[in-house]
C-alpha cells in the first residue's frame, strides 16, 4: 500500500462519522468566510475526493471559481478529534452524479430534490489534512495530562499532518 493510500485511509476513518464541515472560502475582499456543508460522499482511497451538494447561485462558488483553494474543518468533540483538511474545490453540474449521491434527508435543504436545477456538487479533491486525536473521554484527557506531568512524557494527544498529493 503506498503512503498516499495510507494517509486517505487515515482520514477516511477520521472523518467517517462526522456529518458537518465547516468549508473555508477567500472572499473578493481576502477576508475568510466559513459555512457549513454537510459531506455527501467521501471517495475510497485512491481518490482523495470529498463531495458536497450546493446551489448554483451561492456566494461561496463566486469564491471558488476565483479562488478554488479552501479548508475543510471536521470535529468530533465526542471522540476528541479535530481535522483540518486542505484541497482544492470546484463546481460539478452532472446530473447523474447528482442521482447518484442523493439521499432522501436532502431534502429537508433541496425540497425539489435531485431534479432541482440549481443543486449542484461540490467536489474537493484533497491535497493534505491536519489532525489532532486524543483521549475520548475528559477522564482520559485529565489522566492522560495529569500522567504526563508526572512522567514528562508527551501527551497521547496526536498531532499529525498527512500529504496526499500524487507523489508525495
Amino acid at each position: 500500500m503506498s503512503e498516499r493510500t495510507r494517509c486517505l485511509e487515515t482520514l477516511a476513518g477520521l472523518i467517517a462519522d462526522v456529518e458537518i464541515a465547516m468549508l473555508t472560502t477567500v472572499r473578493g475582499d481576502g477576508r475568510l468566510v466559513s459555512r457549513p456543508l454537510r459531506t455527501v460522499a467521501a471517495t475510497g482511497p485512491a481518490k482523495g475526493e470529498l463531495w458536497f451538494y450546493v446551489h448554483a447561485d451561492s456566494h461561496k462558488l463566486e469564491e471558488i471559481e476565483a479562488q478554488p483553494r479552501v479548508n475543510l474543518a471536521y470535529a468530533a468533540p465526542g471522540r476528541n478529534t479535530f481535522v483540518s483538511v486542505s484541497g482544492t474545490a470546484r463546481v460539478v453540474d452532472n446530473r447523474a452524479k447528482v442521482a447518484e449521491l442523493w439521499s432522501p434527508a436532502l431534502a429537508l435543504f433541496f425540497p425539489e430534490g435531485p431534479q432541482d436545477r440549481n443543486l449542484v456538487l461540490l467536489r474537493v479533491d484533497v491535497d493534505g489534512a491536519e489532525y489532532w486525536d486524543g483521549p475520548s473521554t475528559w477522564i482520559g484527557q485529565a489522566l492522560d495530562v495529569a500522567g504526563k506531568l508526572v512522567t514528562g512524557e508527551a501527551p497521547l494527544t496526536q498531532s499529525k499532518a498527512i500529504d496526499v498529493r500524487p507523489g508525495h
